[in-house]
């Protein structure tokens, strides 16, 4: 058994939304360290074009800067890919939104954002890009769609974030419902769903670690290496009979809310 190219990605063609930071990075991060070509994608086109340059020192990572909170935004980025590509091996869906308001205060446009990045934008984008996922399937091995949940979809955190628990624990059931669709096309839909990993989404874990890892039972926050092994893994030869899965990389968190362990 080959280990190493089990997990290799060398020669495949990723692209990453959210790419430019917090957990998109990481994953961006991983991808390139296995071998991949990556495309990362964000709103902010400065940030996106600083962390292509950055991540170039790793491997070829390309900037493809899109708003993705609208269909014209997703339609633009779907453009540029194909001006560079004719074939995609691995989709990461990881651009999301959150928002935090009393049940009674809770504003409309708050729960549009969220669900729009968060739900409607995987599911288009990916929509898309079909035909080049097929193409990079053709090409003799799995196209691979990872999409980028929350454990706020599988259990409740402290916060009223209404509209972020409803969206990712939607991105969980569409992922299972489009893996079911797509595996016998050579697409093998599965997601992630993170606990606390330092990020701009993430206050809490960036700023207050320490304080926040004696209520995760492995008392530390997540690493890039965590993220990036998991997406590793579920975009490599490693992760193809993973269908419809959601993989938990939160050290705990999600089988232990509700209780202090000892």
């Amino acid at each position: 058994m080959d280990l190493a190219n089990l997990f290799s990605l060398d020669g495949r063609v990723a692209l990453v939304t959210g790419g430019s930071r917090g957990i998109g990075r990481m994953i961006a991060e991983g991808l390139l360290s296995a071998g991949a070509k990556v495309y990362i994608s964000n709103r902010n086109e400065e940030d996106c074009r600083a962390t292509a340059a950055e991540l170039s020192a790793i491997g070829e990572c390309i900037a493809l800067p899109a708003d993705l909170s609208t269909a014209d935004g997703v339609s633009a980025l779907v453009a540029a890919l194909r001006e560079h590509e004719s074939t995609l091996d691995i989709l990461v869906n990881n651009a999301g939104a959150a928002w935090g308001a009393p049940l009674g205060e809770f504003p409309e446009h708050g729960w549009d954002k969220v669900m729009d990045l968060n739900v409607k934008a995987p599911f288009f984008l990916t929509q898309a890009l079909l035909d080049l996922l097929r193409a990079g399937h053709a090409a003799g091995h799995l196209a691979k769609v990872i999409n980028i949940a929350s454990i706020d979809g599988m259990s409740l955190n402290p916060w009223p974030t209404y509209s972020y628990h409803a969206s990712k624990a939607g991105l969980i059931h569409l992922t299972s419902r489009m893996a079911a669709e797509l595996a016998p096309q050579g697409i093998v839909v599965s997601a992630i769903c993170p606990g606390a990993f330092a990020s701009e989404m993430n206050r809490e874990a960036r700023d207050h670690g320490d304080a926040l890892a004696a209520h995760i039972p492995l008392r530390r926050v997540g690493t890039t290496e965590d993220m990036a092994a998991a997406a590793v893994y579920l975009a490599s030869r490693a992760g193809d009979y993973v269908v419809g899965s959601t993989l938990v990389v939160d050290g705990g968190v999600n089988i232990s809310r509700g209780f202090e362990p000892a």
